[in-house]
């Protein structure tokens, strides 16, 4: 490991090494334009932008700038300025020269008020807009536009291998994901990170991407935790882009045809995680193999009708044929080393269809009607049958020992078998309508939708574990003896009956269930912008209802914001959110542990009630954002639940209460200038109160006490072409206990998760530069980007194997690492 270490170091600082001497010899014949930038009056304007192609800079305090820039004939630079009205320069220069472009621009007649209308909107709007540009820069071992969301206050992630993320305490079940308005569903037996692969969303195909942790409006469906909105882009004209990286590689094309009336943008992806499962503990014949295509077409009838189509077909296959293990843990005191040999193989494969067809109908311009109509379906395959021996050995400490490292005796023995037949076929289709009339001040949303729901599932699985020679059973159970070695290694102790008639399995479940439902939704909203004493002040109010036949249960769900923008010297906004948030049960909240099906399942419930303050301000004259948020969220006729990995196990009661509380803070903006960063940290509990228990409220399985994160980028000033870009994570360990055990009993907690990531970024192909060979000239551009996953090697834990030993009485938790340091090359083409 140490070897590898210095070898990484090597290659890293080679790589630095090369780039700094290359910007080195940019800077000894670097190619400039600088100059002023005025208004009509010869003003100096501070914070206008001056571009070109993918350079650019913004002007000072005296309304200078400079920039380097390719060399080359007929080049436009373009200058901006908010209010201003756009132009456009068009030099050509030669490798080394330096060039002196001022600019006069004007002032927009008559529209400036227009203008800061939309601003003052998108300010009031309740949520966060993350740009395409940063999505693209993201670095990390997931999805990009789920890797990025992840970077927000207020969302929590225990892996880097899901694309799942908690939000405010809330489970991966209850947040909302749409893409151009239609909400996505994902599969439903996925227990681990290992076995996700690709998400829905295609970072590729991206235009806008909105966030929300709390507090949306009525137009939102029913869930009690955040809504992801994802616009997919309409294409202006020919691209093509090609990725291809040692994770996998994509392809998307974007065209407009039938006299532009044809709008197409497809998608495809490949991925295997073969580079990330290699640095896992276990050892085997790994085939992940993960496919996904996306198309997203739009045909303009006339001027006011418009017809589009989004489909998907989704393939994730996860295989392997495990052999073995070897797993270190506890301290220099109390070192262990767990040794696992495996016989069997797991099979997982998740298919999911999706196609909707909407139609748009614009009969004014202040009038949009839009008519849906979607269709999802999933067709999950979880089998595996493994067998695994065991020994759990103490090391040697002694440092003067030739046996330092090695096992000195045997702790204690036993084995295991995990065996699961488990299928699923869900269909879930609906139809619906969404209308939307803006009067100026004040706007109006509606919407009604039918779904129904169809689902086949069968439910088989057991384990068996034997410790020592000795079948431990079902009901063996902790007594109340939890603690620690040496305030490191969690252990428990457990009794086991005396006399067992039978030989019982440790687990064992098997059912069939066939469930077919419906639902019928709407919302209405309204929305106005006004001004009052010089203040600007934005209300929205809505209120939602869903009825579901199953349960036979109607709720009602009102929601209401209100901003408030004072006429102060700081550009401040204060907001103010509150409202119902049901969330009826979907399969698999009302199926229990053991595969039953709860028919008086009711709809969960959260009131949200969000407190935020929005500050813009300037920073080394450059734009800076500062947004804080306070939250409470009480709880009632909720579900409790078990998290193993990224699997949930409901137990399909609505038998507990809670209450969630919180602050989120986040600084963004130009810490380099020209390119986005923020730094984000939350802290936050969430409690539930279980009825009959007798303990009062405990931490829930998502209670992750404090979350921080930095999302930056940064170039070399001398030579943009080279960037940097990384996140880095950390967040407190979630509670845990053993298996079977009661929420009192889940008293320990995870270690924090501890992550870097890092990418190096150089341009080979600009998008401003003419090349002369065909070939090159084929390319708008390129860039190649040098990965680094988990800097610091740092052995994150997402959960614990619980090894049982009867001669000691004992059940020692084994961690389950995540992936260690890992290199990843990515190549980017755009056409």
């Amino acid at each position: 490991m140490l070897i590898r270490f210095y070898r990484l170091l090597a290659t890293l600082s080679l790589f630095l090494l090369g780039m700094m001497m290359h910007a080195q010899e940019n800077q000894k014949r670097g190619t400039f334009i600088r100059g002023t930038v005025t208004d009509e009056q010869g003003k100096p304007l501070d914070g206008a932008k001056v571009t070109l192609g993918t350079f650019y800079a913004l002007t000072i305090e005296d309304g200078s700038y400079e920039i380097e820039i390719p060399h080359g004939d007929n080049q436009i630079v373009y200058f901006t300025s908010f209010g201003y009205n756009p132009d456009t320069t068009v030099f050509s220069i030669k490798k080394g020269e330096s060039l002196t472009l001022n600019k006069s621009i004007t002032l927009m007649p008559n529209v400036l008020n227009n203008v800061e209308i939309v601003d003052k909107r998108s300010r009031f709007d309740n949520q966060v807009s993350v740009r395409k540009k940063e999505i693209d820069a993201y670095v990390g071992a997931g999805s990009s536009v789920e890797g990025i969301i992840k970077t927000l206050p207020g969302v929590s992630s225990y892996s880097e291998l899901s694309s799942q993320y908690s939000v405010r305490g809330g489970n991966f079940d209850e947040n909302l994901v749409y893409v151009n308005g239609i909400e996505i569903y994902r599969p439903f037996l996925v227990s681990n990170g290992q076995q996700e692969g690709l998400s829905f969303v295609n970072g590729a195909m991206v235009e806008n991407v909105d966030f929300s942790a709390g507090g949306f409006e009525a137009r939102y469906g029913d869930k009690m935790a955040s809504v992801l909105d994802i616009t997919y882009r309409q294409p202006k004209e020919f691209a093509m882009r090609a990725e291809a990286s040692l994770l996998g590689g994509g392809l998307t094309y974007e065209n407009l045809h039938f006299n532009k009336r044809l709008s197409v943008l497809v998608g495809a992806r490949y991925r295997t995680n073969q580079l990330l499962l290699g640095s896992l503990d276990t050892e085997g014949d790994f085939k992940p193999s993960y496919t996904d295509i996306q198309a997203y077409l739009t045909y303009y009838l006339t001027d006011e009708w418009e017809l589009s189509f989004l489909g998907n077909y989704s393939r994730n296959q996860y295989k392997v044929v495990p052999t073995s293990r070897t797993t270190d843990f506890g301290t220099f005191q109390e070192a262990l080393r767990l040794n696992v040999f495996f016989d069997g193989k797991e099979d997982y494969d998740f298919v999911t269809r999706f196609g909707a067809l909407t139609a748009v109908n614009r009969p004014s311009k202040k009038v949009e009607l839009k008519y849906t109509a979607s269709v999802f379906q999933t067709t999950e395959q979880e089998y595996f049958d493994v067998i695994a021996a065991y020994s759990l050995g103490e090391l040697n400490n002694n440092l003067g020992s030739d046996d330092f490292g090695e096992i000195s005796f045997i702790r204690g023995v036993g084995g295991f078998q995990n065996y699961a037949r488990n299928n699923l076929d869900a269909i879930v289709a609906n139809v619906a309508h969404d209308g939307f009339w803006d009067k100026g001040e004040v706007s109006w949303r509606w919407g009604l939708k039918f779904q129904g729901e169809d689902i086949i599932d069968r439910y088989k699985e057991w384990e068996m574990i034997d410790s020592a020679g000795y079948n431990v059973p079902h009901n063996s159970s902790v007594n109340g003896v939890l603690g620690y070695v040496n305030d490191t290694i969690p252990v428990a102790i457990y009794t086991v009956d005396s006399v067992q008639k039978n030989l019982e399995l440790f687990e064992s479940y098997d059912s069939r269930a066939n469930l077919t439902s419906y639902r019928v939704m709407a919302y209405i909203e309204r929305s106005q912008l006004f001004e009052r004493w010089g203040d600007d002040f934005f209300l929205n109010i809505g209120l939602r209802s869903n009825y579901w036949t199953f349960n036979k249960q109607n709720v009602i769900s009102p929601r209401a914001s209100f901003s408030w923008k004072p006429d102060w010297e700081k550009d401040m906004v204060f907001r103010l959110a509150s409202g119902f948030y049901y969330q009826p049960p979907f399969y698999r909240e009302m199926r229990d542990i053991a595969g039953g099906l709860n028919e008086d399942i009711k709809a969960q419930r959260s009131i949200h009630l969000v407190l935020g303050n929005d500050y813009q301000l300037k920073l080394w004259n450059r734009p800076f954002k500062m947004v804080t948020e306070v939250y409470y969220k009480n709880f009632d006729n909720l579900i409790p639940y078990d998290m193993d990995n990224v699997r949930i196990r409901y137990t399909a009661e609505n038998s507990s209460k809670g209450y969630a509380a919180g602050i989120d803070y986040r600084l963004n903006g130009e810490f380099v200038q020209g390119v986005e960063s923020w730094a984000s940290i939350s802290l936050m509990t969430i409690q539930e109160d279980i009825e009959g228990d007798g303990v009062g409220y405990l931490p829930r399985p998502t209670d992750q006490r404090l979350n921080f994160k930095i999302f930056f980028q940064d170039y070399l000033p001398r030579d943009p072409t080279f960037r940097v870009s990384g996140t880095v994570t950390f967040g407190t360990g979630l509670p845990f206990g053993p298996p079977q055990a009661t929420a009192e009993e889940r008293e320990y907690r995870l270690p924090p998760y501890r992550r870097v990531d890092l990418g190096f970024t150089k341009d080979i192909i600009l998008e401003s530069r003419t090349y002369e060979s065909k070939f090159w000239g084929a390319f708008k551009s390129m860039y190649v980007t040098l990965e680094v996953f988990n800097l610091f090697g740092t052995n994150n834990t997402i959960s614990y194997l619980w090894v049982k030993d009867i001669s000691t009485a004992r059940d020692y938790a084994v961690p389950n690492y995540l992936t260690g340091r890992l290199l990843n090359l990515r190549l980017v083409c755009k056409f």
